[in-house]
């Protein structure tokens, strides 16, 4: 064997170990983009959150002062709107990403035209 095929074969395994290191790099992490369904779940939790949170509170004020369930019905709507405008917040703050992305991608085509 001589030092030119030495040298090829060398190259040849070089490539086999890049192309085997390339296969087994993990994919990017999705941390930063939430998927739809987690959105979803989100809006969900926050919403129960309230209701629950507001439930608590107002049943404890009953037992206290011994009165009907006044004080659980007015926090329970009090949670419940709490909880409409947690989850109004998160649809906003997905849009808000949605159109900085869209109009990200908008600019790289411009400028990929260009």
């Amino acid at each position: 064997m001589n030092d030119q095929d030495r040298t090829a074969e060398k190259a040849a395994i070089a490539a086999r170990i890049a192309a085997a290191k390339g296969l087994q790099e993990p994919a990017p992490r999705m941390d930063e983009h939430y998927s739809q369904a987690q959105m979803a779940w989100r809006m969900v939790i926050e919403l129960v959150a309230g209701l629950g949170i507001g439930f608590g509170i107002g049943y404890g004020l009953d037992l206290f002062f011994g009165t009907l369930p006044i004080f659980m019905v007015l926090f329970v709507l009090l949670g419940l709107a709490a909880g409409v405008k947690t989850m109004l917040r998160s649809a906003q703050e997905m849009q808000d990403e949605k159109i900085e992305v869209e109009s990200a991608a908008e600019t790289a085509e411009d400028t990929a035209k260009e």
